[in-house]
């Protein structure tokens, strides 16, 4: 009869991964190991100094760069330690009998040594501390042997300012770097004997991090692998601010941000200058507005606010008053002071034409006046002749179908989208300027937990009156339960307004991802960032850089899921792809 051979597939795959896991070559030598293409150094420790404080590991664990740690913790048998012990302290205290009976001038070396001796043995018989034998092995990787060099000097800089001190593994450069792999082997058996309170301050999971109990996930913490988990509201306001040149990822992350906010019932309200949130909102059945000359969207920045519960109705209008003079002002670019006191005085006489006055109690009865009332407003009146003639291409123009209809939207949404991508460049920032505040009387209005996204806002910071809304925004959202995101790539004309820094300084989150060489040294600044830091933005790939909240930054890599990186991608390769398949 014929056997039949059973085929053993786990064995073979299991030889497979082995290939496909082991490197192409391994070239050993002195004092280095030529890894496919990467140079490797093992470095050990070799002296600690009399204390080592708690934390002093965390230098080297936080470094940017790719390095593998082993700690070996071999305990000692108690009885042998304190046997030995016991013979040295009996050969130090000779030594000093010896010397005293000498004449010899103290030996403040030796008598420290039979104090700690002596100190360690009493620590011992009472079991309030343990001997153990330690192996610190540190296995270094760089692209080339000159960056291995450099590494390794950086690295005992700074183990060497606590004075600490380490060296290569010479002619023992396999064994280390085994003995740094994860299969818990010591080839290398280098110690130093230590007892539990500098063994402990080794613990190696002390690190930078931005991982709490609620919030969401940002991205993965580049330190040490770790989850960057954070809330934005629990933090002294909810505001954030993106910083990032074309390309780099930015609205890839604020996409992110809302899939996941959105997860945990955060609305989420988005001014979109170039549609790129318009898949998003289909993707989760938001709704989606597109501000144009033409669009059957129309928004009347004259509408009066609903009264949030609490406030005072004419504290209400009053500031609304000054909402739509700084419109106004946007539409005719510069106005002098006596236009600004008529343009004011013309907005209260347009309203008081619909007897709508700041001591009415409900303004909602009431049909709201449009750009056109109050450009006859200021016909009538001898010094706003000027600014009517300036404003008819808002009202009879070609900018007539933009600002001068009633509103027609409905929003009772949890994602809404206002797109102002089919606007002309020179219109964009009154139309981000009216959205906002529309958006701004409907957050008083409803108290509930909000984020609102503002893209391209350099758009809004080119003018002082739109930029000084934003700021106002910024300084008074955390009352309603609201954060603010302001993105941009332009950080220059960004920074040039009297409000950019007030916006940051208001903002307790910031990302920085990746920065063009000709802006470095403005975010540099503004951050106060290191020149590591400054480089690592200006290497960094795609959706990678820094993450600020509060107090602590860490580098972040931005990592979307499968099915969250269809829905936000906007690669254009990925796009098409989608698209064809």
């Amino acid at each position: 009869m014929e056997k039949i051979k059973i085929q053993q597939p786990y064995k073979a795959s299991e030889k497979d991964i082995k290939n496909v896991i082991a490197p192409a070559g391994l070239e050993v030598n002195p004092n280095y190991l030529k890894l496919g293409d990467k140079f490797v150094r093992t470095i050990f420790i070799f002296t600690y100094p009399r204390y080592l404080s708690s934390g002093w590991f965390n230098s080297i664990i936080n470094m940017p760069n790719l390095l593998d740690t082993s700690i070996f913790i071999h305990p000692v048998d108690t009885v042998m330690v304190l046997r030995n012990l016991r013979k040295k302290t009996a050969q130090i205290e000779a030594q000093l009998l010896e010397r005293q009976e000498k004449g010899l001038v103290r030996d403040p070396v030796l008598e420290t040594a039979f104090q700690d001796i002596e100190a360690l043995r009493d620590q011992l018989q009472q079991a309030r501390e343990k001997l153990f034998n330690v192996g610190v092995y540190i296995a270094l990787y760089a692209d080339s042997l000159e960056e291995l060099n450099d590494l390794e000097n950086k690295i005992n800089s700074l183990f060497e300012s606590q004075l600490i001190y380490a060296k290569p593994t010479v002619f023992q450069q396999l064994e280390g770097f085994c003995s740094t792999l994860p299969l818990n082997t010591d080839k290398l058996l280098t110690h130093t004997s230590l007892n539990s309170g500098p063994v402990s301050s080794m613990f190696p999971f002390v690190s930078v991090d931005l991982t709490s109990d609620e919030g969401i996930l940002y991205g993965i913490n580049r330190h040490n692998n770790t989850l960057v988990v954070f809330d934005r509201f629990s933090l002294e306001n909810a505001n954030s601010v993106v910083f990032a040149k074309a390309g780099a990822g930015k609205s890839y992350a604020t996409k992110l941000e809302i899939l996941r906010s959105m997860m945990l019932g955060i609305d989420v309200l988005i001014i979109d200058p170039e549609n790129e949130y318009q898949k998003l909102s289909e993707s989760v059945g938001g709704s989606f507005f597109k501000i144009s000359l033409t669009s059957e969207n129309q928004i009347n920045p004259f509408d009066i606010p609903i009264v949030p519960k609490g406030e005072d109705p004419a504290d209400v209008f009053k500031s609304h008053i000054l909402n739509i003079a700084g419109l106004v002002k946007l539409m005719l670019g510069s106005i002098t002071p006596e236009e600004d006191a008529f343009l004011d005085k013309a907005i209260m006489a347009t309203y008081e034409s619909r007897d709508i006055t700041p001591d009415r109690k409900d303004f909602t009865s009431i049909e709201p006046p449009l750009l056109e009332d109050l450009q006859i407003v200021l016909g009538s009146m001898e010094g706003g002749k000027n600014m009517a003639a300036r404003l008819e291409k808002f009202t009879k123009g070609s900018y007539a179908g933009f600002v001068n209809k009633q509103t027609n939207i409905d929003i009772k949404n949890r994602l809404i989208v206002f797109s102002v991508r089919d606007l002309e460049e020179q219109l964009r920032p009154i139309a981000m300027y009216i959205v906002l505040n529309f958006i701004w009387n409907l957050i008083r209005a409803d108290f509930k937990k909000r984020i609102m996204i503002i893209d391209e806002a350099w758009w809004l910071m080119k003018y002082p009156d739109s930029a000084a809304f934003l700021f106002s925004l910024a300084k008074r959202c955390r009352k309603y339960y609201l954060g603010l995101t302001t993105i941009t790539q332009n950080v220059e004309d960004f920074m040039e307004s009297s409000y950019g820094r007030p916006i940051i300084t208001n903002s307790a989150i910031q990302l920085l991802l990746k920065q063009a060489p000709s802006n470095i040294d403005v975010v540099a600044k503004t951050f106060n960032l290191s020149e590591t830091e400054k480089q690592l933005l200006l290497e960094a790939e795609v959706g990678e850089g820094i993450f600020f909240a509060g107090l602590k930054h860490v580098a972040i890599q931005i990592i979307a899921s499968y099915f969250e990186n269809k829905i936000i991608t906007t690669n254009p390769e990925e796009l098409l792809e989608q698209q064809n398949g």
